[in-house]
């Protein structure tokens, strides 16, 4: 009996040293996983800025049979700028009317619409003690920080934007860019935003429908070429005609929107194995040595 006994506590450190050597071989293959993985993500960024164009066939990287990468270029500035609402304290009232206009689109009732317009506008404008009809007073549980948005995630602490910034994908058309994205771009602005300039819904959907080319996306080979203006960043003609609008309606929005500016979103995913990890920057064309220049950096 002693011996059965001994053989089977033998029998179970053995089987536990191997279960513990298995797990272990299992964290390091993860582990390994992951830093390939981030190590993908990063080339697929630097690959971007060297070639930075959307349509590039270079943003799709396979190295290995399980080890790759997948980069996304879009328009930064098809995005509606929030830092552009009240810029030293002065309302920018086109563009809060689009921002208005916009967020009706997406289902935000007009009492809510109010508060969340109000208190933005006193989060951002520079001066202390500003206060918006619908806004909140400040109090000892609420300081807004009368200065320039950081990041389109700092809405969530505004009075009013809970409900929305809750929301799946909430946020997939808003910048905060500074120095930048002064306008529109109407290049890679969405549909929602081209509703909320005050284009009718069949109009915009014929615009992009050119736009995008056969694939229906954005930034592929196939997309429609406008003919380039003469002056940088000017909307071609044959925007004004695929939109639909008359010379008077165009007027009145053409201090509003560009064509084609500089400033790109990239967000690069890295594969190795099943891991996955992504890194999103911002850049601009026109950096030192001809290189983009890199605004913001983060992990996703």
């Amino acid at each position: 009996m002693l011996s059965l006994w001994a053989l089977f506590l033998l029998s179970a450190m053995i089987i536990a040293w191997a279960l513990d050597i298995d797990s272990r071989l299992a964290f390091s293959g993860h582990a390994n996983h992951v830093l390939e993985a981030e190590a993908m993500a990063s080339s697929g960024a630097d690959v971007a800025l060297a070639v930075f164009k959307p349509d590039s066939p270079n943003l799709h990287g396979k190295m290995g049979d399980r080890e790759g990468y997948d980069v996304q270029m879009t328009g930064e500035c098809g995005r509606l700028n929030l830092n552009l609402l009240a810029p030293g304290g002065v309302e920018n009232q086109a563009l809060v009317e689009i921002l208005r206009r916009y967020l009706n689109l997406k289902g935000v009732e007009l009492n809510d619409l109010d508060t969340m317009i109000d208190s933005l506008l006193d989060w951002v404008s520079p001066t202390k003690g500003l206060h918006h009809l619908n806004a909140p007073p400040e109090s000892d549980d609420y300081h807004p920080s009368h200065a320039a948005l950081t990041s389109v995630d700092e809405l969530k602490k505004i009075y009013g934007w809970g409900e929305f910034t809750s929301k799946p994908g909430w946020d997939e058309d808003f910048t905060v860019i500074i120095g930048n994205c002064q306008q529109i771009d109407l290049a890679w602005a969405s549909r929602d935003v081209l509703r909320a300039l005050g284009i009718g819904d069949d109009l915009v959907d014929r615009f992009l429908q050119l736009r995008r080319g056969p694939d229906g996306i954005d930034g592929t080979a196939d997309d429609f070429q406008f003919t380039k203006s003469a002056t940088t960043g000017s909307v071609p003609p044959e925007i004004q005609t695929a939109l639909g609008l008359k010379p008077e309606q165009f007027q009145q929005i053409q201090n509003l929107v560009t064509f084609n500016s500089p400033v790109f979103r990239i967000v690069s995913v890295g594969k190795s194995g099943d891991v996955t990890r992504s890194v999103q920057m911002i850049a601009s064309q026109g950096g030192l040595g001809g290189r983009p220049a890199v605004m913001s950096w983060k992990e996703l």
